[in-house]
């Protein structure tokens, strides 16, 4: 819990947003950073926060826009532009992704950003809010063109960036790789090795490890805990995963191996139904081959659209923003809905499933497994010491399973969904960090 509340809880508590997403457009409905800002004013409203501290976590501390020449491998230039946008630095360094993606916006950006600084406060763990992407399409670059750009970005940031400022990790678009060129362009302006720059780094050059299926197991670890709140159980317990990159294929994997029944995959590129169950180590082992999840043979084909309206116990979007909107919400036939994507589901999604009694397991807390582990890498670097596989596993349960709990105790207390008692537990703490430290002038 928070530990000290600015103020104390009105006596009342409305349990949905009705009162907000009726004043959203169509259009507004999928921008993530108007349906960001719903949220947190419904939450603020409901924490009678106070209208200065409102204003000044309403918005980012920082946005940056560069715009980055790189030679092409064909001899000629091209210019990107990229962002990167730092929310709140109020409870430690700002923490955030880089996606590199055709559709990266500077209000995509923001949202991302004011995210992570609830996500990270929601588990409460020392950093503030940050993201950054690049607009640009890396499956159509070369290793030596995303070399050229990443460093390049990374210079532009560099008085922005470092390991008590802003410390970036892999998101849509970036991996491991990615993160090693960020952190060796950061060290060689430095002129000293500075593992701690970034997380998300391979193992032998200051990774974690654990961290590659760190999203992915603290999803399971809360679908655990929410079986545990409604009474059910693991055996017979039905899950469709939209999408299987890192986050939807460890979900799956670690899932599976609990004993959940996973009876439906969608990707980008079609999808998978077995209602018996798939195998989800055959599965990964066909798509490492083939590059694709399609054509797997253990399974029926399946439309990834109608997939997510399928009866199922667990659905879990884990691939992009705005999957479940006002267009199909009123479809959906799950019990539970486990987040793992950021902003996967709109405001006006909400009320709909709020109507149908879903149980959501809102993104700021279902997928904080990932930034979670960050942490800790950051704390092993900085150390020179690092845990064992076991160690950081174990580390992550306990916090999965305490955030949990509170966001539960938080939303029970409140009298509010879970989504809403996760924003007020995030903005609760940081409020309260920012008015205990000042405003500076």
């Amino acid at each position: 819990m928070a530990g000290e509340s600015l103020i104390p809880p009105t006596e009342k508590r409305e349990s949905t947003m009705s009162v907000l997403t009726p004043t959203l457009t169509l259009e507004q409905e999928t921008n993530p950073w108007e349906a960001q800002a719903a949220r947190f004013d419904f939450a603020a409203r409901k924490l009678n926060l106070d209208q200065g501290i409102w204003k000044v976590l309403r918005q980012p501390t920082r946005e940056l826009i560069v715009h980055i020449p790189v030679g092409m491998d064909n001899g000629s230039i091209e210019v990107f532009t990229g962002y990167r946008v730092q929310h709140s630095v109020a409870r430690g360094p700002a923490k955030g992704g880089i996606r590199y993606s055709p559709d990266v916006s500077l209000d995509e950006v923001r949202a991302l950003a004011s995210w992570m600084t609830w996500k990270c406060a929601v588990v409460n763990i020392p950093f503030g809010g940050a993201k950054g992407g690049v607009i640009c399409d890396p499956k159509k670059m070369s290793q030596g063109e995303l070399e050229r750009m990443t460093r390049r970005y990374t210079a532009e940031l560099i008085e922005f960036l470092g390991p008590e400022k802003d410390v970036p990790a892999p998101d849509m678009g970036t991996d491991e790789q990615t993160m090693a060129w960020i952190m060796d362009t950061y060290s060689m302006h430095m002129r000293q090795t500075v593992t701690a720059v970034v997380t998300g780094k391979p193992v032998n050059i200051g990774g974690s490890r654990g961290r590659r299926e760190a999203t992915g197991r603290g999803i399971s670890v809360v679908c655990d805990e929410a079986l545990k709140q409604l009474g059910m159980s693991i055996e017979g317990c039905r899950v469709i995963i939209q999408g299987f990159g890192n986050v939807g294929s460890n979900a799956a994997k670690l899932l599976a191996e609990k004993g959940y029944t996973i009876i439906g995959i969608a990707e980008y590129d079609g999808g998978l139904y077995n209602q018996n169950g798939i195998n989800i180590p055959a599965l990964i082992e066909h798509r490492k081959l083939a590059g694709t999840i399609t054509g797997f043979k253990e399974a029926e084909a399946a439309d990834k659209e109608e997939l997510l309206t399928c009866a199922c116990d667990i659905l879990i979007p884990a691939a992009t923003e705005n999957v479940i909107t006002s267009r199909n919400a009123d479809r959906l036939r799950c019990k539970i809905l486990c987040e793992g994507a950021n902003g996967p589901t709109t405001t006006i999604a909400d009320d709909i499933l709020a109507d149908k009694k879903v149980f959501i397991i809102p993104d700021i807390l279902a997928n904080a497994g990932g930034v979670t582990t960050s942490y800790f890498e950051w704390v092993q670097d900085r150390m020179g010491y690092f845990w064992t596989e076991a160690e950081v596993n174990q580390r992550l349960d306990s916090i999965m399973t305490e955030s949990f709990n509170d966001v539960i105790l938080y939303a029970k207390t409140h009298s509010v969904n879970n989504r809403i008692a996760a924003y007020m537990l995030a903005i609760d703490r940081v409020a309260y960090t920012t008015k205990q430290r000042g405003i500076y002038a």
